[in-house]
């Protein structure tokens, strides 16, 4: 398998993502910066997510699930933190599309978004904005 991987000591990263394209864990998705889980690599996923599940869970810890979407104004205020990745940050601005006259799809332009949301790159910016609307006390 080592044939085309790039060396692990030149670029972690890049020998991270040949490893798991050749190994046939995940593919290249359609839209820039995604990827398909393969049934191996979700097989792999679960039980490393089954295993960190009940760790997190012997400690008296519990799940939550967070939107993929986060408004613009959320991301705004990390603006430092965001910085490195900001340009790879997706933006919707439009809620549907609609048929034009030639049997196509186009975006609706009476469904823009009175504020832009970004799908989110990292959870940070969700997450501690609904805890500070959740936690009002010590005793929370």
């Amino acid at each position: 398998m080592s044939k085309g991987v790039t060396p692990q000591s030149k670029d972690y990263s890049a020998w991270y993502t040949d490893v798991v394209i050749k190994a046939g864990l995940a593919d290249y998705g359609p839209v820039k910066g995604t990827m398909v889980i393969k049934p191996y690599g979700f097989a792999l996923w679960d039980n490393i997510k089954e295993f960190l599940d009940h760790m997190i869970k012997e400690t008296g810890h519990v799940n939550a699930y967070f939107p993929m979407f986060i408004p613009k104004s959320y991301l705004a205020r990390e603006a430092e933190h965001v910085e490195g990745f900001a340009k790879e940050c997706a933006v919707v601005t439009h809620t549907r599309l609609k048929t034009d006259g030639d049997g196509g799809i186009i975006v609706d332009p009476a469904s823009r978004l009175e504020e832009e949301v970004i799908v989110r790159p990292t959870s940070e910016t969700i997450v501690w904005s609904m805890y500070k609307k959740w936690i009002q006390s010590y005793r929370d």
